[in-house]
């Protein structure tokens, strides 16, 4: 069952209790099962109900409950099952699945047009596989800028070509990348997000400086959650990263 679409106490007291109550032969160690996904969706009031039917039924009945954010379980659900949690997916792993479909669908694609679809995706293999369809419905061939125009995102070359001047201390031209982009419409929120997403893996940077750049990344995003969200955050975390590098030089 779709609990996000049946997620109300009455589904509970009648469809999954009547199931559970109904008397199944079996072979010996084989239970009835229930599978609610989207299980977060659920009311309280419904996963209340649903515990005291796990409860009264777990000898014939086996529930598995699938859920986007298990903090919306209650309590009592989750102490009563065993937690199996999904790491993202890791680069390697979506391009290769990605790789298998174009060649099933007769994709055509460049290798920097299925990076971008990996990037933007950031291991989660719905997105990728979406973001790939609307590319290639959208203008018959994936590479680079027709994903990002289709994903609307920062572009993450103009993006490390900022942190690389940011890197040498050279202000001016990486604010006017930053302007650049604030132009273009994107918010903060974008923005900043492809910063940390591009400096983690940009490989032009010692690793030291790219850690001091990585905090100074995480307090501006953490004041642009607060609210600041204006070009002068940017360009403030674009000042302080300048300054890293030259007290590190002196």
């Amino acid at each position: 069952m779709n609990a996000s679409n049946e997620r109300g106490i009455d589904v509970v007291r009648n469809r999954i209790k009547m199931f559970a109550q109904q008397k199944v032969t079996l072979p010996r160690g084989r239970h009835k099962i229930v599978i609610l996904d989207e299980a977060d969706a659920m009311t309280e009031a419904a996963q209340q109900a649903l515990r005291r039917t796990m409860e009264m039924y777990s000898n014939t009945t086996r529930f598995a409950l699938a859920a986007n954010s298990s903090e919306k379980i209650i309590e009592p659900i989750q102490s009563r099952c065993a937690m199996l949690r999904y790491s993202r997916l890791s680069n390697a792993q979506v391009l290769a699945k990605l790789l298998d479909v174009c060649d099933k669908e007769n994709v055509n694609y460049t290798e920097d047009g299925l990076e971008a679809i990996v990037f933007t995706a950031q291991g989660d293999m719905r997105q990728a596989l979406n973001n790939l369809q609307s590319t290639h419905e959208g203008f018959n061939h994936v590479n680079s800028e027709n994903v990002f125009k289709v994903c609307d995102e920062p572009h993450p070359l103009l993006i490390k070509e900022m942190l690389t001047h940011c890197a040498n201390s050279d202000l001016d031209p990486a604010y006017k990348i930053a302007k650049h982009m604030w132009t273009l419409g994107y918010s903060a929120v974008d923005i900043i997000t492809n910063i940390f997403r591009v400096c983690k893996t940009h490989t032009d940077l010692p690793e030291y400086l790219k850690l001091e750049f990585i905090k100074e990344i995480g307090k501006t995003h953490m004041l642009i959650v607060q609210g600041g969200t204006s070009l002068l955050q940017m360009s403030s975390l674009l000042a302080r990263l300048c300054l890293l590098n030259d007290g590190k030089s002196e």
